[in-house]
Order: C-alpha cells, then structure tokens, then sequence
C-alpha cells in the first residue's frame, strides 16, 4: 500500500493528516475521553481482596502502565462497540482491530516521555503482513504519553497523562539507532509533529 503522503513536502502533512483523521469511524473526542477514562479507571479500581490500589499501594514502572494502557484501551472501545471494534488476537493485527474494514485498526504506542514516540528496532525492518507474519507498520496510531510516579510525591499527586495524539504513520518514518546493538526506534521532530496530532484540539 503507498502512503497517503506520496509526493508530498512535511510542511503539507498535517493538512493530509486531518483529512485522514477526518474519515476514520472514531471520533477524535471520543478517543481522548476513552484514554482519560482508561487512565482514571486505572487508579480507581481495587486490586485482590485487600483492595489495593494503584497509586497509593502499587507504584508500577512505566512499562506497566503502558501496559495497561495498551490492553484497556481496545477493551473499551469493544464494550462500547463490539460490532465493530475488538482487540488483537494475533502476531499480524494491529492493537485495535476495526471489523468493517481493516485498514482503520490502529497500533498503540504509550511513552513516559514527555512528548516523544518511540518503537523497538523491529519498526525499522521491511516485513509484509501475512508473509512474514508480522503486522504492518504502516496505518494509524494513537500515542499517549504520561507521566511516571514519582517516588518522593505520593498520595494525591498521580501521574497524569501529558498528551494524547492521534495520527498515521508510514514504516519508513521509524529511524533505527545508529549503534548496530541499538534497540529502539524513534521519529523525525517533523513526523512527530505533523503526522501525529493532538487530541482533541487537533493541533
């Protein structure tokens, strides 16, 4: 499939990434409140008998949370719309997997970083769906990045979710770390900035 912004220089992206947000079946809104709902559902469930929670018992790392993020997310939009949305069940579907027409799924990505995007060193490399059995990396993403606990403040002082955006990325935006041991894949200031953007303003 070629990218929707074939042809066209950065400074004319973020035009193409409102048409595409435009026509995908979620809106905008709704996808920021289904984060913030995850996100507050999070710190106010209770956790085994003892009704730990989150927050005041539990400080879990980054990965945790985004763990969290990532499953709950697709769950709640397929409560809310089991006909058309449902969560990955295998290796070559994105995380969020829209029923009426694939091409809509979106992939998660959470950071504790203030406002950067990363993936592992797999976004890098060229695979085909359903030959390599592996998911593409070209389509939408919803990216939520948050804050970590900080161990020093407890009690009121929760981490709270520093952006939420909302966008489409191609595999060829990933760029790989220089260092051949390097792990992590990252975006472009410009990527990041016109291909990605912010709910629910949309800027």
């Amino acid at each position: 499939m070629s990218s929707p912004y074939a042809g066209l220089a950065p400074e004319a992206w973020k035009v193409k990434t409102r048409e595409l947000i435009e026509i995908h079946p979620l809106n905008p809104d709704e996808i920021y409140e289904v984060v913030i709902h995850v996100w507050r559902e999070i710190f106010e469930s209770n956790l085994t008998s003892a009704h730990y929670k989150i927050g005041v018992d539990l400080f879990p790392r980054p990965q945790i949370m985004g763990y969290f993020l990532h499953e709950l997310i697709p769950l709640e939009l397929a409560r809310r719309y089991p006909a058309i949305w449902r969560r990955e069940e295998n290796a070559t579907e994105k995380d969020i997997v829209c029923l009426l027409n694939d091409s809509f799924s979106i992939e998660i990505k959470t950071s504790s970083s203030n406002r950067n995007t990363y993936g592992n060193r797999s976004y890098t490399q060229l695979s085909t769906t359903g030959i390599e059995g592996k998911k593409s990396k070209s389509g939408y993403y919803l990216v939520v990045n948050f804050q970590k606990f900080n161990k020093n403040v407890q009690g009121s002082q929760k981490p709270q979710i520093n952006l939420v955006r909302f966008g489409w990325l191609d595999q060829e935006d990933w760029q790989g770390q220089a260092a051949a041991t390097g792990q992590q894949a990252r975006l472009s200031p410009a990527v990041e900035r016109y291909k990605l953007l912010q709910l629910p303003t949309l800027e």
